[in-house]
């Protein structure tokens, strides 16, 4: 498993995504964002309770699928990880990481960011895509200015 160090990370356009009801287990084809609100008492903490740390899920969002034409399909509804500033995490590995695994690096960036004194908002994005023959899962989560 490859895994980057906390990034201050700059997102210079939103990157969009269809609505979804059922989060689908993200493959080598797929791209998916995961929004979760962040409980704001363990948002703030450098040892944040692991089960009372999440809030609840706000949307899920995959990539349109390419159609045979070339283009994307028209999705119903947009959802976006915003452009802004965050700090950023990933993990490389074989295969999708399990919940308890992301919650785990998101909890670590959380720890990291605070002791490098940023202030993150209560915003949690998770991504999964497929990249370079590996499964990648990216953690953002929007800071103060």
């Amino acid at each position: 498993m490859d895994h980057t160090p906390l990034t201050l990370l700059n997102l210079c356009t939103p990157l969009q995504y269809a609505r979804v009801e059922n989060q689908n287990t993200p493959t080598a084809e797929g791209e998916t964002l995961l929004c979760y609100e962040v409980n704001p008492v363990q948002g703030g903490s450098i040892e944040p309770d692991r089960d009372r740390f999440l809030g609840r899920l706000l949307f899920i969002g995959e990539k349109a699928a390419e159609t045979p034409g070339g283009g994307a399909e028209k999705p119903k509804e947009l959802v976006s990880l915003p452009q802004g500033d965050y700090l950023f995490m990933q993990r490389r590995s074989d295969a999708v990481l399990t919940r308890d695994e992301w919650l785990d690096l998101a909890i670590e960036q959380q720890k990291d960011g605070l002791w490098e004194r940023n202030k993150p908002l209560n915003m949690l994005y998770i991504r999964f895509l497929f990249e370079d023959g590996a499964f990648v899962t990216q953690v953002f989560r929007a800071v103060e200015n």
